[in-house]
């Protein structure tokens, strides 16, 4: 678990770096659109350094932080999750805008929503430190998260509105969006994005989490092996790496611009899209 923990954390960290680096240094990268694909590795860092701290204390075999540390280990991997979330779907609504109506995100706009999502993400995030809901150790007490063992009344009902605000919404947003756009395409003829793939790695990294807080409430979760309820917190920490590869990678502009980052030759399309691969 350790092994597995570090590996996808320094994959994710190294991606993300080089998505951040690459806006950073290469002026036809940094568009307004752009910065969209840069909140998400901005939020997928975050979970990167989180999951650092938690293969450090699985090196360990246990948390050595103290109960202080485990709020902030919770609170810190919370906001950059529901922020990587949010972001995916801020790419999805921009990108269905860029290839169904044809307008164009300006400047205002792509900030007022990347500040949107990070404060709405760290609103959330920081009611279990009021009492609603509670950041507990997860089950091989490694690292800190979202206490589903007790299934109470609070936690079901801070469950609820979390996973349709944070999960859900975001999870239509991609899948309207996406579906859109391949019609679009489709009758055009020109079919040059795996549409399926962002909300594939979605519902891959993040569905597993998910269903394993909704079963806490119906069936006593921790009679389930620590290692099975750890495998949906590793799929979720995998997500850095995932989407680094489906928003940076597997974006046609941004990719080059990554390469002229790294080999300082050119690339030959200035202005850049997010289109994908």
């Amino acid at each position: 678990m350790m092994v597995d923990l570090f590996l996808a954390a320094l994959l994710g960290f190294i991606l993300n770096g080089l998505t951040i680096l690459s806006f950073y240094k290469i002026r036809e990268l940094r568009t307004p659109s752009n910065l969209l694909i840069i909140s998400l590795a901005v939020a997928d860092t975050g979970l990167c350094i989180n999951a650092f701290v938690a293969a450090f204390s699985s090196f360990l075999r246990y948390w050595p932080y103290g109960s202080e540390g485990c709020q902030v280990h919770g609170f810190q991997g919370f906001v950059a999750a529901l922020s990587s979330i949010s972001s995916c779907a801020a790419i999805a609504w921009d990108r269905y805008h860029q290839y169904c109506t044809r307008s164009k995100l300006h400047w205002t706009t792509s900030i007022s929503v990347v500040l949107f999502s990070w404060g709405f993400a760290a609103f959330w995030s920081m009611m279990p430190l009021f009492g609603w809901g509670e950041y507990d150790y997860e089950p091989l007490r490694t690292c800190c998260t979202l206490d589903y063992s007790k299934a109470d009344r609070n936690f079901i009902s801070f469950l609820f509105p979390l996973a349709f605000f944070e999960y859900l919404i975001p999870l239509f947003i991609m899948m309207t969006a996406y579906q859109s756009i391949y019609q679009k395409l489709k009758k055009s003829g020109q079919v040059k994005m795996n549409t399926g793939l962002p909300v594939k790695s979605l519902i891959i990294c993040w569905g597993p989490y998910s269903l394993l807080c909704f079963y806490a409430i119906i069936q006593d979760a921790t009679v389930l092996s620590p290692k099975l309820r750890m495998m949906p917190a590793l799929l979720a920490k995998m997500s850095p790496a995932v989407n680094a590869y489906v928003y940076g990678l597997g974006n046609e502009n941004y990719r080059g611009g990554i390469w002229q980052f790294l080999t300082g030759q050119k690339i030959e399309k200035a202005e850049t899209d997010n289109k994908s691969n």
